[in-house]
């Protein structure tokens, strides 16, 4: 079953004053699969970030269709679009988005504060989270106190809290350190495993060669996927470095 269907979706962006026409997107096609863990990949100014903010319902496109579930998210009312994305969606941004005034605790539970949960639900749902991501004994500290790979799994416990059907990652390890980048990674992999559909946004091979597909924008369409098959994380990362080798030297992916 599709989780995410897009559809023809095109983005142009008209400069300041009417002047030049930017095509950000023109004409993106793939679906997700629930349980599937997607990467997508491209230089700068591909079209990534437009597409995730697409996604993500923070943006609108020029043309085309974007389902979450069938339904089509252009048809949701501006008014009720976050309760949409807070229903739906769970964000893990490369910047942590944590509030320093709030403890981890309470930046994790802030979706279902503004859900109008009671307390007991909030902590049920967190007790197995931060157990899965090792976070037990850290819940009262504020995020100054912490390092940066325990904020991004406190931003990846806000995600997931409130049961989403689609986890967006924006750069999830790009303020990462290589081990703090390691077991956020292999926690991305375990939440997979237990049925978490991901789409992840990266500029890192090593975290795209963890996703079970990755999708290859260039020039604002998708040029290329990768599927893992039997490959290891090895021999992902092969294939990977390859193709980003292919579409900067302007060639044609096999």
């Amino acid at each position: 079953m599709s989780i995410l269907e897009v559809q023809g979706l095109k983005k142009v962006y008209t400069t300041r004053f009417g002047g030049n026409r930017v095509e950000a997107l023109r004409n993106v096609n793939f679906s997700v699969e629930e349980g599937e863990y997607v990467a997508i990949m491209g230089e700068s100014g591909s079209g990534k970030t437009t597409l995730l903010n697409i996604l993500a319902a923070i943006d609108r496109p020029t043309a085309g269709s974007v389902k979450i579930d069938g339904k089509e998210i252009s048809s949701i009312p501006e008014s009720h679009m976050a309760e949409f994305r807070r229903d739906n969606l769970g964000f893990v941004f490369q910047e942590f988005n944590l509030l320093d005034t709030f403890t981890l605790e309470d930046n994790i539970f802030l979706p279902l504060v503004l859900a109008g949960k009671s307390y007991g639900e909030m902590n049920g749902r967190l007790s197995p989270i931060a157990r899965q991501l090792g976070i037990t004994q850290l819940l009262k500290k504020y995020p100054y106190e912490v390092s940066g790979g325990q904020k991004q799994r406190a931003a990846v416990a806000r995600a997931l809290i409130t049961d989403p059907r689609l986890v967006l990652a924006d750069e999830p390890t790009g303020a990462l350190d290589s081990r703090a980048t390691d077991e956020l990674l292999r926690l991305f992999s375990q939440i997979n495993a237990a049925g978490q559909t991901i789409l992840m946004v990266t500029h890192s091979v090593k975290a795209a060669s963890h996703a079970g597909r990755v999708l290859f924008i260039k020039d604002g369409e998708v040029f290329h996927q990768i599927y893992r098959g039997d490959a290891d994380d090895e021999a992902l990362y092969q294939k990977i470095t390859a193709t980003l080798t292919m579409l900067q030297s302007g060639g044609d992916a096999q």
